[in-house]
Order: C-alpha cells, then structure tokens, then sequence
C-alpha cells in the first residue's frame, strides 16, 4: 500500500492530498530511509513522519483498503511521540 493511502486510511493525516503533500517534502520516513508519497509500506514497517515541532514513530500492525474510525488505530503503534520547544 502506498504511504499516502496509508496515513488517510489510518487516519493520521485527514486527506489524502496532504499526505501526498507531506511525504513528498521530506517529512515521513520508511525503515530510516526518506519516503516518497508513492513509497510502499507493509506490515512491520516502522514509519516516523514530522508534525512541525512534534514527530510520531510507529510500527504498522496491519493494512486495510478501508476502515471505520473506531478500528483506524488498530492499523499501527505508536512507538514513540516526541515535541520539540
């Protein structure tokens, strides 16, 4: 699955538009590498994606062509959620 469908789907990021937008500004990484908004995420990748000053670390724990908002958070973990002042 793409990493812009993913984090819609998820629902981390509300649009798919601004995803695309995120990831392709360099602010979402697959694995510790750079992420195009075309890259490709599966079960187990560990993604960590830059929110202006704050920056979330998870690991995907399944992927689905569609989800209700009540099961989105069961697409991943987050493993770490830190702010910078």
């Amino acid at each position: 699955m793409r990493i812009d469908k993913f984090l819609k789907i998820s629902r981390l990021i509300k649009r798919r538009s601004v995803a695309k937008e995120v990831a392709d500004k360099g602010r979402v990484q697959i694995n510790g590498n750079l992420a195009k908004s075309s890259s490709n995420v599966q079960v187990g990748d560990i993604v960590k994606i830059q929110f202006g000053n704050r920056t979330i670390e998870l690991k995907i724990n399944a992927l689905h062509e569609s989800t209700k908002k009540e099961d989105a958070q069961e697409m991943y973990k987050i493993v770490s959620d830190e702010r910078k002042n």
